[in-house]
């Protein structure tokens, strides 16, 4: 029997909404998986528009699953967890998360004087520039902190960084550099050339940065299409990879499991990302659970942005832990 309370908090209200205009579901397929009537949906998003609670982004301090999120910041042991709801039928990792991701960017940026902040790349990230607002920001610097691939040039070094540059109004910085160096070539070397070592000394004084992470398998782009030939998906997981951050693969508790790839990578060394102020991760799937919890409990991660089904599985994993431990 459909619930149906005198009238509906302000978290149901954009949980409706974050449904119906990101998830793109209809209003019988939400009131559906929330038990409630149709009826209830077509006021709740009718209500949005007339409290102004929906332009072309939701906009509310009030976001659903916040048992979730302050679970999963004791569990990780993060500062904040930003958890988005999806469409557990049609399920999507990268739109809803990259809304969200562009929710909360939009909040910072209005609270916090950013002068730069480091991009990977990736298409959560795509799908956050995607639903930016524009804004005005002469004086903020978007960098690149990745080198980049021959394909997916859409969400590459070169589409992350100008992506958000140009929809904040902003100026940007493109590490132009391959991902990985060839076999042979040395990487001090190449790093002295004027414009790299230039590039390079920004990462020094980042206020943020924006990781993406992803497992050693073909749903992983980087595994797909930039590792070089001589190093293989089977030997990183025998080394006991579980994913990789910023192009370095790292085993369960957050530690490179190849100093060959570390060496041959060109993009910020994850030593530096620990002193930048702001660090957050938008990543979900639960392919990802594993290396989101190894780069959240090494240090990497002061904020995560993910959705509700990656979230549970993070929780699950976690009291796995603890149970295993006890």
């Amino acid at each position: 029997m459909a619930r149906e309370p005198n009238e509906d908090t302000d978290a149901f209200i954009t949980e409706v909404c974050w449904h119906y205009f990101v998830n793109e579901m209809t209003q019988a397929e939400i009131a559906r998986m929330l038990d409630v009537t149709r009826l209830r949906i077509n006021q709740a998003i009718q209500r949005a528009k007339v409290e102004g609670l929906v332009k072309i982004q939701i906009e509310s301090p009030f976001l659903p699953r916040i048992d979730l999120q302050e679970s999963l910041k004791e569990a990780l042991g993060i500062e904040r967890a930003v958890v988005c709801p999806v469409n557990p039928d049609g399920y999507d990792y990268h739109r809803p998360v990259g809304a969200a991701l562009a929710a909360f960017i939009t909040e910072r940026l209005s609270v916090s004087p950013w002068r730069s902040f480091g991009v990977s790349w990736g298409l959560t990230l795509d799908s956050a520039i995607r639903k930016l607002p524009r804004g005005s920001f002469p004086d903020l610097e978007v960098i690149s902190i990745l080198g980049g691939t021959a394909q997916g040039s859409s969400f590459n070094s070169f589409g992350i960084a100008s992506g958000f540059a140009g929809v904040l109004g902003a100026h940007y910085s493109v590490l132009t550099a391959p991902i990985y160096l060839s076999e042979g070539i040395d990487r001090d070397l190449f790093l002295s050339q004027y414009a790299l070592k230039e590039h390079f000394e920004k990462f020094e004084k980042l206020d943020a940065v924006l990781l993406t992470c992803s497992n050693v398998s073909q749903k992983s782009f980087l595994v797909e299409h930039g590792l070089p030939k001589e190093i293989t998906p089977e030997g990183l997981v025998e080394a006991g990879a579980i994913g990789d951050v910023l192009g370095h693969f790292l085993d369960k508790d957050g530690n490179s499991v190849s100093v060959d790839v570390d060496q041959r990578t060109i993009g910020m060394p994850l030593e530096q990302v620990f002193a930048v102020p702001e660090k957050i991760m938008a990543a979900a799937g639960a392919h990802k659970v594993g290396i989101i919890k190894a780069a959240c409990r090494k240090g990497l991660v002061d904020t995560l942005v993910t959705d509700d089904m990656t979230g549970r599985l993070l929780l699950e994993q976690a009291e796995s832990d603890i149970a295993f431990i006890d």
